[in-house]
């Protein structure tokens, strides 16, 4: 199954962002290839860059408090894991204090360190990596790979409780909707959102379905266009109906 989200707000689609680049992150760094510490490193900048919005960590601050004062009142319900509930408020406890012991603007350590603040700017411009722009970047991506790993997860390091903080919001944010089978006939769907709030739409389709959902959506009406994956130019899914689970998220 390929699961299809649909962000209805700048913050959740700011911390979706953030989540896709943790993960890429992570499968770059664990390369021992120098192009996969390379790009693992331009993929820190990125971080550095969407991270440093001015109000994210107030933002993610206030919504752990909020989900810890919710759990909370859930302790001693007859329906509720009490362990599984203690590890989750730990565990926002963690990333709380991790994100208010920040110091200054995140990523604000990347930018002190004026080596790779010249590998960003340099990035910047197309083929500008080059050994003869960027002697000393050739010479540390010769390095030994465990070397770079080590810096790597060093710069990485501050960005961990933030991303600990995000984890749990969206963890929470998907968890908080129930899929509902739905049907797209002739590859179009739309429904009425009445009373519904959502900030995450969630379209999941068989991974062997040929066709991907275009979304748009405001607080009325919700409207689905399946269009025929792969290059060339695109073409709707007319030909052929869609059975698809829908799954409307709110926190």
């Amino acid at each position: 199954m390929i699961h299809y989200e649909y962000p209805l707000g700048e913050r959740i689609r700011t911390l979706l962002r953030l989540e896709d680049l943790f993960d890429r992150f992570d499968a770059y760094s664990r390369g021992q290839a120098s192009a996969s510490h390379h790009a693992a490193l331009l993929t820190l900048f990125e971080v550095a860059e969407v991270a440093s919005r001015a109000d994210l960590k107030s933002d993610l601050m206030q919504e752990l408090d909020r989900q810890k004062s919710v759990l909370s009142a859930l302790r001693g319900n007859p329906h509720v894991e009490d362990n599984t509930l203690e590890s989750v408020l730990s565990a926002i406890e963690t990333a709380h204090r991790g994100i208010y012991n920040l110091p200054g603007k995140v990523g604000q350590h990347l930018r002190e360190d004026d080596w790779l603040m010249t590998i960003k700017q340099r990035a910047a411009i197309p083929g500008g990596m080059c050994e003869f722009d960027l002697p000393t970047y050739h010479h540390w991506l010769h390095r030994p790979a465990e070397e770079r790993m080590r810096h790597l997860l060093r710069w990485f390091g501050p960005f961990s409780s933030m991303r600990e903080a995000v984890g749990i919001v969206l963890r929470l944010l998907r968890d908080s909707g129930q899929p509902e089978l739905q049907h797209a006939a002739a590859g179009t769907y739309q429904r009425m959102l009445e009373s519904r709030n959502p900030q995450l739409i969630r379209v999941t389709l068989a991974d062997n379905m040929p066709c991907v959902p275009e979304m748009s959506a405001n607080k009325y009406m919700l409207n689905i266009r399946f269009m025929y994956a792969g290059p060339g130019h695109p073409r709707a899914c007319t030909d052929q109906a869609i059975d698809f689970d829908l799954t409307f998220c709110s926190l």
